[in-house]
């Protein structure tokens, strides 16, 4: 299994968010940081805004920043608002018309969404604050792979 890039870019959104949560930062600030195209940074902070995780500002010194306390927001709550049709495989997707042979005696189905409840579970156990290192004071603390640029 692997969360997409856009659930991906979330998570490097918030924490950057959280190191300095009084602070309205850019979406090109960030997108800069992380090497990654404005445009889709700029969809990823949209999504987190209209999901209660930011607040945003336009214009001149505005930005946006941490809308609830990084002890508030859970890993799996962003998880299921990034990834609203989270599923292992395809016949777990509700509406797409996928028909499995196999389905009248399959119990793969049931034993994946198991797994995937169990996930989610485990990151519903930990907030954001969680997810920062605690020598970590601003943004360019953050370790960046100049290569990735997801």
């Amino acid at each position: 299994m692997q969360l997409t890039t856009f659930t991906d870019l979330a998570f490097r959104l918030l924490i950057y968010l959280a190191l300095e949560p009084q602070r309205f930062a850019t979406i090109a600030e960030i997108a800069d940081y992380f090497g990654v195209s404005r445009n889709h940074m700029g969809k990823v902070a949209h999504r987190l805004g209209q999901g209660g995780f930011v607040t945003t500002i336009r214009g001149k010194g505005g930005g946006l920043k941490l809308a609830r306390n990084s002890h508030e927001i859970r890993l799996g709550e962003i998880v299921r608002w990034m990834e609203p049709g989270l599923s292992l495989v395809e016949c777990q997707l509700q509406g797409t018309g996928t028909k499995c042979r196999a389905a009248p005696s399959c119990s793969l189905n049931t034993l994946l969404e198991k797994a995937l409840a169990s996930f989610l579970a485990t990151l519903d156990e930990h907030t954001l604050a969680d997810a920062i290192p605690s020598d970590l004071e601003t943004p360019t603390d953050l370790k960046v792979d100049p290569g990735d640029n997801r």
